[in-house]
């Protein structure tokens, strides 16, 4: 009996479950930087093909992960206030470090710095956790859950016919429903 044992097995090791669901969560972080030059781009940012019981078990690790770099990046707007713009190693920035107002800054966005490393520990990829706090945090910003969408597709995979569906990110190609202009006849009396 399954009693009190959630989630799907995948035919894997708990330590290879860990690892894929890191890569897929990575692999669609990853599909939303700026891969011009890459030998492997995506065909559409924020979107990756996967079977559909992979895409029902990343999904909660993306959408903790967004919000991880949501909450984040409010305590790092909050921590602005105590901070500076001067560049490093300048006479200001200096003084800045010697001040009390460094100290307030250290404390606010420390928090943030934490988080940062969770959101590391997570995913598993640097450059993905980059992408994550700098691109689709900002994204989501007034948004409270719900980031992701997956939608099964029609054609099975070709070997072993499983199920395959698409994750990705909601919000870049989201259809808004379009209300026709009720019509308008010559002959209308008021």
């Amino acid at each position: 009996m399954r009693h009190r044992r959630k989630g799907r097995i995948l035919g894997r090791s708990p330590s290879h479950q860990r690892a894929l669901l890191r890569s897929l969560a990575s692999a669609l972080f990853l599909t939303e930087r700026d891969a011009e030059l890459d030998d492997n781009k995506p065909k559409v940012k924020g979107r990756i093909i996967t079977t559909l019981e992979k895409a029902k078990e990343v999904r909660p690790l993306v959408e903790k992960a967004i919000t991880l770099a949501r909450r984040s990046a409010a305590i790092r707007n909050e921590a602005k206030a105590f901070g500076t713009d001067a560049a490093r190693n300048t006479d200001a920035w200096r003084t800045w470090r010697k001040s009390d107002k460094w100290k307030q800054w250290n404390k606010a966005v420390s928090p943030s710095l934490a988080m940062r490393r969770k959101a590391l520990v997570m995913v598993g990829d640097k450059q993905a956790v980059k992408v994550l706090f700098d691109d689709i945090a900002p994204r989501f910003a007034d948004r409270n859950g719900g980031y992701t969408r997956i939608m099964r597709l029609a054609k099975p995979r070709l070997g072993d016919a499983g199920t395959r569906a698409v994750l990705e990110l909601v919000g870049v190609r989201d259809r808004t429903a379009a209300k026709a202009a009720a019509p308008s006849f010559e002959g209308d009396a008021k």
